[in-house]
């Protein structure tokens, strides 16, 4: 699948109104699992309310231990501080890397912003040392842009309330 067709998908999955917000999000990530060979484990992470913490809210692929994430812990904690894209060719050379699985090589994780805050994530786990290339961040990003005016419109936030 190229970037442009995985746009029409996602665009399709959040325009079909007999989804709520937590199938939309599952659906996303499974489209993009299934559709993309490098694209082993895609999950959506999102503030955890006012705690400075991560909550997985949907993915697709193995399932986690990692379901929080606490600020500046491994790459998705450090997007949540950053709020910049982080692509990291091969986990063995980041010293704080949180290990998901042994399978895993690589990740990228780009921000979501809504109102120009970060309230969460995509992250993708590959088995693959350095599959992602500019166009994943450029589709990813755009994913993220698609997700955020969705939440927005369904008068979606804050995704999660703290507990």
């Amino acid at each position: 699948m190229n970037s442009r067709k995985a746009l029409e998908q996602v665009s399709a999955i959040i325009e079909n109104k007999d989804l709520n917000i937590q199938t939309s999000l599952d659906e996303i990530c499974r489209c993009l699992q299934e559709n993309f060979k490098h694209y082993d484990w895609v999950g959506f992470y999102f503030r955890n309310g006012n705690l400075e913490e991560l909550k997985l809210k949907s993915f697709a692929g193995e399932p986690t231990d990692h379901t929080i994430i606490p600020f500046g812990k491994g790459i998705c904690g450090q997007v949540a501080v950053s709020n910049q894209n982080f692509v990291v060719p091969d986990v063995k050379a980041q010293d704080n890397y949180i290990a998901c699985s042994i399978n895993v090589k690589s990740e990228i994780v780009i921000p979501l912003f809504v109102a120009g805050e970060n309230i969460g994530q995509i992250d993708i786990d590959s088995h693959q040392v350095d599959p992602f290339t500019k166009e994943d961040e450029d589709l990813l990003t755009n994913i993220n842009q698609l997700v955020a005016e969705y939440l927005q419109k369904e008068n979606a936030l804050p995704v999660f309330e703290s507990n």
